[in-house]
């Protein structure tokens, strides 16, 4: 099995379908990954402000 880290231009696509109210499904399909690591990311990232890209992108 071949892993690889989401990228910074993958996480910005998360954040805007995110905040266009798109379901995890939906995002999973449109950037070719499993549901289980867009859950995963959003929930690791998660803040009192929402998800952050860069935030995200910069703690990985």
């Amino acid at each position: 099995m071949s892993y690889t880290h989401l990228s910074l231009g993958e996480r910005y696509q998360i954040y805007a379908l995110k905040g266009a109210k798109h379901s995890i499904n939906l995002i999973a399909r449109v950037l070719n990954r499993s549901p289980s690591t867009i859950s995963r990311e959003l929930r690791r990232n998660k803040s009192l402000r929402g998800y952050r890209a860069k935030h995200a992108n910069n703690k990985a």
